[in-house]
This record gives structure tokens, sequence and C-alpha cells, in this order.
């Protein structure tokens, strides 16, 4: 988490140095002094007035609401709180877990979940490698954080209920100064125009003239495409912005419709 935040708000522009062992530091073009702190410990930082805003994961704030507003979402440290079983256990649904053991780090969105669905199980609170509880008769199955899969696969566990997704959020405390708010609104609007070039792609293309109507009305684009005549006589350049999720098929469409030389780039910053 500590590295995405420092990532993205180096892509906002904000110089700042996080050195090794390091637990505080200042950035050098933007009012803004950082603080590295436990996951755990950064909402009640927020909550309690000691720092105006925080980025944590979505699940540290469900486990334990603090009264802190979520101000954004910001695209990175994605992975899910998923319920486990060892991989030859039988397990058709929820209600298959009443009365097991489930070993967790997050009891009280686990809870929420199971009486949800209507069941009663035991839950176990454990602080760290939760994965093993059912290999040592700790348990028999887990709720734990999960991004690839590759732990539970190593430790004999396969994924069975998903119980929430989550992502690093930016936070910030009800009770900012206006100087701080002003300065919270800057900070927004630059997180706003990174994320929405991660989810953006510059395209440029060639085009014969008349081919600009039907390869137009294919490029999404923020307005219309930029057109600009070529050298060569009865061709054009034309530019756009395409969304990362549409890409491909956007491309099969745009080649079908006569376009070539595509060129892809990706966008630091976008401003919309």
């Amino acid at each position: 988490m500590s590295d995405g935040s420092v990532g993205l708000l180096r892509k906002c522009g904000i110089s700042l140095s996080n050195g090794a062992g390091k637990l505080k530091t200042e950035a050098d073009n933007f009012p803004l002094e950082i603080f590295f702190l436990r996951d755990d410990d950064i909402p009640d930082y927020v909550a309690d007035g000691v720092a105006d805003i925080g980025i944590v994961g979505e699940n540290v704030l469900v486990e334990n609401p603090r009264p802190v507003e979520t101000i954004e979402k910001l695209g990175f440290g994605r992975c899910r709180l998923s319920i486990a079983v060892e991989k030859g256990a039988m397990y058709r649904d929820s209600n298959d877990l009443a009365g097991k053991r489930i070993a967790t780090s997050y009891p009280n969105i686990l809870s929420r979940f199971l009486d949800s669905k209507g069941v009663s199980a035991n839950i176990h609170k454990i602080t760290g490698s939760v994965e093993i509880a059912p290999s040592i008769g700790l348990a028999d199955a887990v709720c734990d954080l999960v991004s690839s899969g590759s732990t539970l696969f190593t430790n004999g566990l396969r994924e069975v209920e998903r119980v929430m997704s989550s992502e690093a959020v930016l936070i910030a405390s009800n009770d900012l100064c206006d100087a701080a708010g002003a300065l919270l609104d800057k900070l927004v609007f630059r997180l706003r125009s990174v994320k929405a070039a991660s989810q953006n792609k510059y395209i440029l293309l060639n085009a014969p003239r008349e081919k600009v109507g039907s390869i137009a009305s294919i490029l999404p684009g923020m307005r219309s495409p930029t057109v600009t005549p070529l050298a060569e006589k009865g061709w054009v350049s034309m530019q756009s912005v395409i969304s990362e999720h549409e890409f491909w098929n956007v491309v099969d469409e745009l080649r079908a419709a006569g376009a070539e030389g595509i060129l892809v780039v990706a966008i630091d910053q976008m401003i919309v």
C-alpha cells in the first residue's frame, strides 16, 4: 500500500522522498507532510485530527468504521476478502459453513456476512498467517484477503465465497479547515486526472479522407477526434482517446473501417 501511495503521488507531480525506515517526509513542491503508518492506524490518525487525510484499504475501514469521509477510490491495492476451505472439502454454498470454525483477521466483516446469510459459525480471530489454520487443525475454513490466490493454493486451500472487494481509498477528516479543504480539492483534481489517464489510451492513425466519417463514428473520444491532413493527398491523420476496457474491440473496428498505421500511447495525466 505504501509503494502504491507514493507512486500515485509522484504521478500527480508531487516530489517526495521516502527513504528506507523513514516515517515522515515532506513534499518539495506541494504543501504536504506525509506520515508512513501501519494501515490499521491510519483511520484513527485521521479521525482524531492528527492527519487531515489518509490513504488506506477499504477493508480496514469496513472492519473498524471510524468517523471519516471517504473521498475517492484510488484504483490500486485491489484485492478481495474471501472465505476458503481445504481443497478436498465439500462446499455447495454458505450454509455449509454452519457450525464450522473460521479463522480470520476480519471478525466484524465476517460476522456481518454470516448474519446476512443466516449462518451461525465459530469465528476465531487471528492476526497473521491465517491461511495455515486449517492445516494445523485450528479451523475448518479461513476468511482472508486474496489477490492472486497463489497463497491459498500453496496452503492447500480453495476460494469458495467472496465476502467483499477492496482497494485503496482516500479518506479525510470531517473537521478540515478551509485551507486544508482547498488543498484537498487540488489534490483530488490531480488524483482524478491520473486515474482517468490510467483508464484511457491515446490513439493516432492514418486513414483515407473518404473514411473519416465512418472512423470518427467508431472513435468515442472526448468530443470528436482531431483530423490533420497528411503530405500524401487524400489521407489524414486522426487522433483521439479510447477507453482501456474498449481498446481491442475499437482497434478491430478501426482496421475493418480502413484505418492504417495505428499507434497507441499511454497517457500520464488526463484533464477532463
